[in-house]
């Protein structure tokens, strides 16, 4: 039980390295957001919210990213993942 409340108090944290890979990959696409918010059907300011690590996507959201930016969702993954274990897009 102590588990299942960890996990959903996780989930329902922002988590801030996906966010951190988005912006990576955009800036690596030399795209603003602008630019990309359109093709991943949001608004730039939600765009913006994503990759701040304020909000969480839904996972239809980040699909859509993912195609915008023309990588797969597992490219994505793998990079919030490096991001994630040097730290690099924690908030705080």
């Amino acid at each position: 039980m102590a588990n299942h409340k960890r996990a959903k108090a996780f989930r329902d944290q922002p988590q801030p390295a996906l966010g951190a890979a988005i912006r990576e990959l955009r800036q690596k696409r030399a795209r603003t957001l602008k630019e990309l918010a359109p093709e991943a059907g949001v608004t730039w300011g939600t765009l913006g919210v994503i990759e701040r690590g304020e909000a969480n996507p839904t996972w239809g959201t980040v699909r859509a990213i993912a195609d915008a930016l023309d990588v797969s969702i597992g490219e994505l993954a793998k990079l919030a993942e490096g991001h994630e274990k040097t730290g690099r897009g924690s908030s705080g």
